[in-house]
């Protein structure tokens, strides 16, 4: 899943209406085996609003690189659901996390997969610390609220040191929220962070979604009933085109939540 843009709005909710609750993940792995335009809306480069954060709110995300009990340094560990293209997990490599992107669709990881090489060649996400060095890249095929592609990591709940969800909220039927907040608690590590970039705030909620329209009472709604906290928030500088609204106002807002 990722972001849909103005020349998807009318194809993608009609194709997603023919699913049902149960099937909502399969419509979306649908849509990615059609390709064209049922899946234009890559928008060419990893979100500024979430590089920015990387840079400016060090301080309560804390570095790449850190200590386990025993005191050993181990690189921590991010995830960005329904990665789409998974130029966001490219980013937070080039930072020097071990950065993971979970997409339903076999088609959306091979996507992921010639990017991060059509990227490379391009050094499109250089190394952004030389000390720290780049994170490993991760593409995995998965539904996001079952346990099975964390089993095929080797790994298992409350391992996430990072999470960053941009676009995943938005493209989920709004009936699968609660289930959303659940498994992003489930996720994240005790001492971890959840980074949400809030969209869309500014679409006509009687719109067909996805994307749906997010508010950020929204958010907080889903959050705080696991038990996360929200610790900051804000309106970022810089966002891509669509979190803009006609005024040339930013509508995108940034949010970081903590245990």
């Amino acid at each position: 899943m990722a972001t849909t843009t103005t020349t998807t709005t009318s194809v993608v909710p009609q194709f997603l209406a023919q699913y049902g609750k149960e099937a909502y993940v399969k419509g979306w792995a649908d849509l990615w085996e059609r390709g064209g335009d049922y899946v234009d809306w890559d928008m060419g480069c990893s979100n500024p609003a979430l590089e920015d954060t990387l840079l400016q709110h060090r301080s309560i995300l804390g570095g790449p690189i850190t200590l386990d009990e025993h005191g050993r340094r181990y690189r921590k560990k991010a995830l960005v659901p329904g990665c789409g293209s998974g130029l966001d997990v490219l980013l937070l490599a080039s930072f020097g996390y071990d950065a993971y992107g979970l997409e339903y669709s076999h088609s959306a990881v091979q996507l992921c997969k010639a990017e991060e090489s059509r990227s490379k060649a391009r050094d499109d996400y250089p190394v952004r610390d030389e000390e720290v060095g780049r994170g490993n890249v991760t593409f995995v095929q998965g539904d996001f609220f079952n346990d099975a592609w964390l089993e095929g990591l080797g790994l298992g709940r409350g391992e996430y040191d990072v999470i960053y969800d941009h676009s995943f909220f938005c493209a989920l039927d709004p009936s699968l929220r609660p289930q959303w907040g659940q498994r992003k608690a489930q996720l994240l590590a005790p001492t971890g962070r959840l980074i949400c970039l809030e969209y869309p705030r500014h679409l006509d909620p009687s719109e067909m979604g996805p994307p749906y329209m997010a508010l950020s009472e929204d958010y907080l709604e889903h959050l705080t009933q696991p038990g996360l906290q929200r610790v900051v928030y804000w309106e970022p500088d810089r966002t891509h085109a669509n979190g803009i609204d006609a005024q040339g106002v930013i509508q995108d807002r940034v949010s970081i939540w903590c245990w």
